[in-house]
């Protein structure tokens, strides 16, 4: 599978040598459409609005548990094409509030990768 090239530090799209959007092919596609669905708040997409971790409702108001954001991060995680199977191990809250983690995974072809977020 190929997903656009997203820039590591901006998360913005990056241009080939050729001036045309840059694509990313599997295993780091997978790696970074799982950082994607992490980072992406429930609702902000609008051809879907089931995807993504409810940031607004509950993570930033401090009504979700520690438990909780780990199992809707590795099930973000786990509707990415390719991903077998996905544990989140979280670092946080940290003292500017803030929660980032790390998600291990194991593609379906017997491969693991960890991507931060």
């Amino acid at each position: 599978m190929k997903s656009l090239l997203l820039d590591r530090s901006t998360w913005g799209l990056v241009l080939d040598a050729n001036g045309n959007l840059a694509v990313c092919t599997e295993p780091y596609s997978v790696i970074q459409d799982v950082a994607t669905a992490v980072r992406t708040w429930l609702g902000e997409c609008w051809y879907d609005t089931s995807l993504g971790l409810p940031y607004d409702s509950g993570i930033f108001n401090g009504s979700s548990s520690i438990p909780l954001l780990r199992a809707q991060a590795e099930q973000a995680a786990m509707t990415v094409p390719g991903v077998a199977a996905a544990q989140c191990a979280l670092i946080g809250p940290r003292s500017d509030r803030s929660v980032g983690g790390v998600i291990a995974i194991t593609l379906t072809t017997g491969e693991t990768q960890s991507v931060q977020f």
